[in-house]
């Protein structure tokens, strides 16, 4: 079955084109040209992943994907102005899972989304359970669901396949270059600061006190590891 995806985009032949080359590629492609009409089809269906453009009439991509993160893990790829460094970090704050700039290239932009695509497929997938119980964590592989001491945490795809890389490879210490790699599945494309913003989401909804992490700990100069309070049971 195609993998479907939403494009939400306010500019007609950009979205045309965007529908035309992914079709081209073998998704299944809906479009919608402000953020209310995105955010009902993205709470009325079924979506594999969305490109969402950050300046949209009406409710703007910050906002949709705000709203949206409250409800759903849909994968988020942010489509942003080139010189506009502040609304890509909020995007990621807001919970996108990656962003590329406008004018963008057609074959970084499908690399990007077979990565976020791929992360889900694989993470869910290569586990011989559904359910790990990790010391403190509990995650269900399939659901795509964590909880810390029954306490359910609402991660996105991007953080759920990062906490999940790291707590498999307890006390392994990854760069930001291999997370940014390993998770988003690109090498050149990716800009470091996209690890930070997630390694700080993540801390603060995973954490007692984020500025002094008992799990996701950081190896000064070199990168980030995950240090589980109790011994792993699996």
């Amino acid at each position: 079955m195609a993998e479907k995806i939403l494009v939400v985009d306010d500019e007609p032949i950009l979205l045309k084109g965007l529908r035309f080359s992914l079709e081209q590629e073998g998704y299944e492609v809906e479009t919608a040209v402000d953020g209310k009409e995105a955010y009902d089809l993205i709470l009325a269906n079924t979506y594999d992943a969305v490109i969402l453009d950050l300046m949209l009439p009406g409710m703007d991509g910050l906002e949709v994907c705000k709203k949206v993160r409250e409800k759903l893990m849909v994968p988020i790829l942010m489509l942003t102005a080139k010189d506009d460094d502040s609304s890509k970090v909020l995007g990621l704050e807001y919970g996108a899972d990656d962003y590329i700039t406008k004018p963008f290239n057609m074959l970084e932009l499908k690399a990007r989304i077979k990565a976020i695509l791929r992360r889900v497929q694989v993470s869910d997938q290569n586990m011989t359970s559904n359910v790990l119980n990790l010391g403190d964590f509990n995650i269900n592989t399939l659901g795509r669901k964590v909880t810390i001491n029954g306490q359910q945490v609402n991660l996105t795809a991007k953080e759920f396949d990062l906490l999940l890389l790291l707590i498999l490879n307890e006390e392994k210490v990854y760069s930001r270059e291999e997370l940014l790699e390993t998770i988003w599945g690109y090498e050149y494309f990716g800009d470091v600061r996209t690890v930070d913003v997630h390694i700080r989401r993540l801390r603060e909804k995973i954490e007692t006190n984020s500025s002094q992490p008992d799990y996701i700990l950081t190896k000064w100069g070199v990168g980030y590891y995950f240090k589980n309070k109790k011994k792993r049971v699996l």
